[in-house]
């Protein structure tokens, strides 16, 4: 009897076992969909601009997108680490699909950021619990080489996303630029509810739902100020005074408050250990570069090139064809030139893509600009790869899920803040630019919505539309001069990784 009991126990354990292939091209799907996503949107956004006007709120698409998906990543993080990787994920999944779906309802772009937030909320599970799936599946050698065929998801979306993009944009509508998520999310979940088996110790925990509360009203308080100073109120108003003093003051309690509960949503001892510190902080500084690249490189190549869509789209592409070329040479070099090189490889790499940017011009053409995002991804493939493998193999298991999402983290909330900041940056140089040409009292920022359309871009006269292109093209390049001063930032803390890599 006893030994029946074990057949059928040992029985039931070959059938619950994990299917790794099966798993990883569920993850790869599930990745896809997020990497689409990034590709794809930045594509539509001038159109999306010109069809729901208000210009001045282009920066708050991907702010609003972006503040959810920073705020979030933690919790997830956490909540994978307590309850299992594969219902935080599967539960995330199905969050975004139902903002992607009410994203492309949308009639004003009010509407739109505030169904992007929903479309966030989802989106702070899928690349850090993706990843850590990976990370609990293969070891540290085996990471390093899997990496590669991760990366390949961002070469097939860098194809497809913004030539899908252009081409929906130009003969359909951008709204099935959401919708094109929906059959991506079924099938990757439908994959994980099948081959996906995980044994999670049932005990009590305790979510730190306060520690979340406060992060999101100090990064909220922080990107409002960022987007708005400078535009709607000066620097030194009442408003930005206000906002800057309750996100200091929340940011301290959040310290003090994830230094007093049991299970910190970021657990700051995490922090003690030198390469995920200069790993975490060097994630802040290239998301900012990351966002500044990806959002408002459509709007130079069509607003300022008078290039179509699908060439804006073309110009994204190279970055994320980049981005997996590096990552899989990267899951080499890590075993034999170590984390510290291959990552200082791509801050180089990261400060040659900001020059290109910052010294581009309307007469260089889209082949400079793709060459400028082509570098920019070999950077971000370089020090992504070698950041996610350094830090899943020098935690362990009930602290790989928070380790990896305290670093995407620390990614989008560096996108978060360069979105709201280049935007700010962008939309201050406008509206200096028409001041001193006198037409602040004609035009304002949603007049640069009729560069982003051929057809009313043709009808402007030849000196409104230079005034207008001029503008758009200084305000652009304050931007990339910014990018290109965070690129040597990024670079200055890479040189602090230890030469010395724990075993």
């Amino acid at each position: 009897m006893t030994e029946a009991l074990k057949v059928r126990v040992h029985k039931k354990s070959r059938e619950k076992k994990t299917n790794r292939p099966f798993v990883l091209a569920a993850v790869m799907l599930a990745m896809f969909m997020s990497a689409i996503e990034a590709t794809i949107v930045s594509t539509a956004m001038p159109a999306i601009a010109f069809d729901l006007g208000s210009f001045s709120l282009y920066s708050w698409v991907f702010s609003s997108y972006l503040l959810m998906n920073a705020v979030t990543v933690l919790i997830y993080g956490k909540l994978s680490d307590l309850y299992g990787r594969k219902p935080v994920l599967i539960i995330g999944i199905a969050i975004f699909l139902i903002g992607s779906i009410l994203c492309g309802f949308a009639n004003t772009m009010e509407m739109l950021i505030l169904f992007r937030f929903i479309q966030g909320f989802g989106a702070g599970a899928v690349m850090p619990i993706a990843s850590t799936i990976v990370g609990d599946m293969y070891t540290k050698e085996e990471r390093a080489k899997i990496q590669g065929y991760l990366s390949s998801v961002w070469g097939i979306s860098a194809v497809l996303g913004p030539a899908i993009g252009g081409l929906l944009v130009q003969y359909v509508s951008w709204k099935y630029v959401f919708w094109l998520n929906i059959p991506l999310g079924i099938l990757a979940t439908i994959a994980l509810l099948l081959f996906l088996h995980e044994d999670i110790e049932k005990k009590k925990h305790d979510i730190d739902f306060l520690g979340a509360g406060l992060l999101f009203i100090g990064v909220s308080a922080l990107m409002v100020v960022l987007v708005e100073g400078g535009v709607r109120w000066s620097w030194t108003s009442a408003p930005v005074i206000a906002l800057i003093s309750v996100s200091l003051f929340v940011f301290i309690l959040f310290y003090f408050q994830e230094k007093r509960v049991k299970e910190p949503m970021m657990p700051f001892s995490l922090w003690n250990e030198r390469s995920i510190l200069v790993a975490n902080l060097t994630s802040l500084t290239t998301g900012i570069m990351l966002i500044g690249v990806s959002s408002f490189l459509p709007a130079f190549v069509q607003g300022v090139m008078e290039q179509p869509p699908i060439i804006a789209g073309f110009t994204l592409t190279t970055m994320s064809i980049g981005w997996p070329i590096a990552s899989m040479i990267a899951g080499r070099s890590l075993l034999t030139i170590g984390f510290r090189t291959t990552s200082i490889i791509g801050g180089v790499s990261l400060i040659l893509g900001s020059i290109v940017f910052a010294t581009m011009s309307p007469e260089s053409g889209p082949i400079w600009a793709a060459f400028g995002s082509f570098l920019l991804g070999v950077g971000m493939g370089f020090t992504t790869t070698s950041f996610i493998v350094s830090i899943q193999s020098t935690v362990e298991w009930k602290q790989r899920g928070i380790a990896t999402a305290t670093n995407m983290f620390m990614r989008n909330l560096g996108s978060t803040i360069g979105a709201a900041l280049l935007g700010g940056i962008l939309n201050s140089s406008l509206i200096s630019h028409l001041r001193s040409n006198g037409l602040e009292d004609s035009m304002d920022l949603d007049a640069t919505n009729v560069l982003l359309n051929a057809e009313e871009r043709n009808q402007l006269s030849e000196s409104v539309r230079g005034v207008l292109q001029d503008g758009l093209t200084s305000s652009l390049h304050s931007v990339y001069w910014v990018v290109l001063l965070i690129g040597i930032i990024s670079f200055v803390l890479i040189l602090f990784l230890p030469k010395k890599e724990a075993s």
